[in-house]
Parts: C-alpha cells; structure tokens; sequence
C-alpha cells in the first residue's frame, strides 16, 4: 500500500494534520458522515465496517511512517469509534452534540478496558481505545433516549 494512500487513509482525508484538535474535527467528520448513511442502516454498517477495517490496515504502517506509536495524525480511529456511538441515535441536534461530547470523554478518560488496549502494538492499540469509547457511547446515549423517551 503506497504511503500516500495510508496517510489519506488514517488522517481521515487529512483531517489529522489540522493544528487544532485533530481528534476533535475527525469526531466532527465522523458525525457527518453518520448523518450522511443514517438513513440506510445497510449503507451505514457497510461504511462503518469499511472505515474500521481499512483503518486496523493502514495505523500499522501510519505508525512507522510518523515515527511514533499512536500519533495524532492518526484519526481514523476517531471516525470508527463515532459511527458505532452514534448507531441507531434518533437524529436531533441534541442527541448529536450529546452524543459528540460523551465521545469524546470516554476517548479521553480511557474508562477500562480501553486504557489496556491502547497499550497494545500496532493498529490494534490505535483503534481499539476509540472502538470501546464508541461502545460505551453506544450504551450510555441508548439509556438516555429510552430513559428520556425519545426511542
């Protein structure tokens, strides 16, 4: 896979090499994108399942490209984590803005077992912190709309 690809790939179209908040704009992205394939669940778990496979292939390489392990260019990850937390969420504006900060918290705080798998090699250690953060997101927003009646 030639390095142009894999950094197109796991900068999200470049969006990791924003100077502020790469993590935070990939987040923004991925949300977009959500709002682009929600309407057809087939389409969304096919992009999803896409975005998560193409982005385990290209951290490895992404990481011997930049030269560290996890760097912040690396937002694929991000994306992957955002489509699962944000699966089946009616979508209203605040459900989305909700939905983005819980993300973006259990990204940030590593709640156990994604502060373990982060420490593991290659692109399994890149994406699976934010795939757990996106469970967790997936979990706690499906209690709050059912709690609040809104599914």
């Amino acid at each position: 896979m030639p390095d142009r690809f894999v950094k197109l790939i796991a900068t999200f179209c470049y969006v990791g090499y924003l100077p502020l908040g790469p993590g935070s704009m990939a987040s923004i992205a991925g949300a977009l994108l959500c709002g682009a394939v929600q309407a057809n669940p087939v389409v969304y778990v096919i992009v999803l399942a896409v975005i998560t496979f193409l982005g385990f292939r290209v951290s490895d390489r992404m990481e011997a490209i930049a030269g560290s392990k996890d760097p912040s260019c690396i937002v694929i990850d991000e994306v992957a984590g955002v489509m699962i937390g944000f699966w089946g969420l009616p979508w209203t504006w605040p459900v989305i803005i909700t939905a983005f900060f819980v993300f973006r918290a259990f990204d940030m705080f590593k709640i156990y077992p994604a502060n373990r798998l982060e420490s593991m090699k290659g692109g399994v250690g890149v994406m699976m912190d934010d795939i757990v953060a996106g469970v967790y997101t997936l979990i706690t927003m499906h209690l709050a709309v059912r709690l609040a009646g809104l599914i």
